[in-house]
């Protein structure tokens, strides 16, 4: 997996998490939704600011983007 994809993926599993929607997470981190959604995806290249401005919004340490996660049984990940 590429690491845009996994950022992405634990980006948007972070904000699922704590019940944001893209709207939401993209007012507190100062960057557009669609932006928003194209990391969320992989196919936007965030810069680091970016990258720390979404991790503040987020409440986590900005490792905990990057993070590697399990797969569980069913297939689905872990975090």
């Amino acid at each position: 997996m590429r690491l845009r994809d996994r950022v992405g993926l634990n980006i948007q599993g972070l904000r699922r998490a704590k019940k944001l929607s893209q709207e939401e997470l993209a007012h507190r981190s100062k960057i557009h939704q669609t932006y928003l959604s194209g990391v969320e995806t992989g196919k936007r290249n965030p810069s680091l600011l970016v990258l720390e401005r979404l991790a503040k919004a987020l409440d986590v340490d900005p490792e905990e983007l990057f993070r590697r996660r399990r797969r569980r049984a069913g297939g689905a990940a872990e975090s």
